[in-house]
């Protein structure tokens, strides 16, 4: 019987999402043979997906005239104009959502990267679209700042399902699952049905390298060169050790029991930037049960292409993952540096997204205005 890189990472345990959507891909039916073909199990989305969707695609123009005629102003309009697109992939998903009872089938959507710093407003934001987009299938993506811990755990306790955000230091991820057994907890006491929330952790890797190799070149000698493409990893590989040492605790046992699943670790940002990396790393290199990994279309298409699955690369490589971060630390890279300046760049260029979005969206108005 043959099989698929892709057939094969999922075999593996590793949930197949794409990170990106536009309603030209919905309407043209592309997401059948990536569903059908490449085993596609969900879509994530975020502030520069949209702004590169709407910038580029003229299937948004009925909705747009629409939206003027109605005197809607450009945040009302952005807003309109994503959930509309999420709830469109939310029904495209929703029978592999049944079939998994509810882990996969799922679609995200982000607050506003504007109120990143503003706990009050992101639970508020997180309510208004989970409301607006009515589907069991959403989830609502809120960065993992430490002002939106309250927030995640705020929107899980009114029985929201949240995928968390930019996280890329394993301090901030532990931070995460605690946000989130805590709103589980409170959800408990609520009179949620746990088993109906989902959660996803999202970390960042290509961008750890990205920032950390630059710091190696920077530096020069032979011992910062060799550990070039290693941190993205690294990093990963032991936030999926922290994931199982959270999740076999008593504390998470007594959730378990009252119907609550475990927050998975989504790999973002897979994308692999170095060309002289092997494309398919942040794939290949970190698959393991219980896991998505969220993967732009030309890393799935070099996937479903030349990928090859060797089972389980995580869990026996924690001792090396550990040693290459020390190794770093030796060389002069501070690991506390990089992740919170990868924090700051990350909102920031979700926020720079997000004006592109408003400015695109502006322009759409005015001219269907006349």
């Amino acid at each position: 019987m043959t099989t698929t890189p892709t057939a094969d990472l999922s075999a593996a345990g590793v949930s197949i999402w794409l990170d990106d959507l536009s309603r030209e891909r919905l309407n043209s039916g592309g997401f059948k043979h990536l569903i059908e073909d490449l085993n596609v199990v969900g879509v994530t989305t975020n502030p520069s997906i949209f702004a590169a969707a709407l910038k580029n695609g003229d299937s948004y123009a009925t909705q747009v005239g629409a939206l003027a005629e109605s005197g809607a102003d450009v945040d009302q309009a952005v807003f309109d104009i994503t959930t509309h697109d999420v709830a469109q992939a939310c029904d495209l998903f929703a029978e592999e959502a049944k079939r998994t009872g509810g882990a996969d089938g799922r679609v995200s959507i982000e607050v506003d990267p504007r109120l990143s710093r503003d706990t009050a407003g992101t639970i508020a934001e997180a309510r208004r679209l989970h409301a607006k987009v009515q589907r069991t299938n959403v989830l609502i993506k809120i960065p993992a700042t430490v002002e939106g811990l309250e927030a995640i755990s705020e929107t899980l306790a009114a029985g929201i399902s949240v995928n968390v955000t930019l996280i890329f230091s394993l301090e901030r991820y532990r931070a995460v699952i605690n946000a989130f057994m805590i709103g589980l907890e409170q959800a408990k006491e609520n009179g949620h049905d746990l088993a109906k929330i989902q959660s996803v952790a999202s970390f960042f890797v290509s961008r750890v390298d990205a920032e950390i190799d630059a710091q190696l070149d920077a530096i020069g000698t032979q011992e910062a060169t060799a550990l070039k493409g290693k941190a993205g990893l690294a990093n990963a590989r032991l936030a999926y050790q922290v994931f199982q040492e959270q999740f076999s605790s008593e504390r998470w046992q007594v959730l378990e029991a009252a119907g609550a699943h475990a927050q998975r670790p989504l790999w973002a940002s897979t994308g692999v930037k170095d060309p002289n990396l092997p494309d398919t790393l942040y794939v290949v290199g970190l698959v393991a049960e219980n896991v998505v990994n969220t993967m732009p279309e030309k890393t799935l298409d070099a996937m479903a292409d030349h990928g090859v699955v060797e089972g389980d690369t995580i869990t026996g490589a924690y001792d090396e993952s550990n040693e290459v971060l020390d190794r770093l630390d030796a060389v002069g890279v501070s690991y506390q540096e990089v992740v919170d300046k990868l924090e700051t760049e990350g909102l920031d260029k979700f926020v720079a997204s997000w004006s592109e979005l408003l400015e695109t969206v502006q322009t759409a108005l005015d001219a269907a205005k006349g």
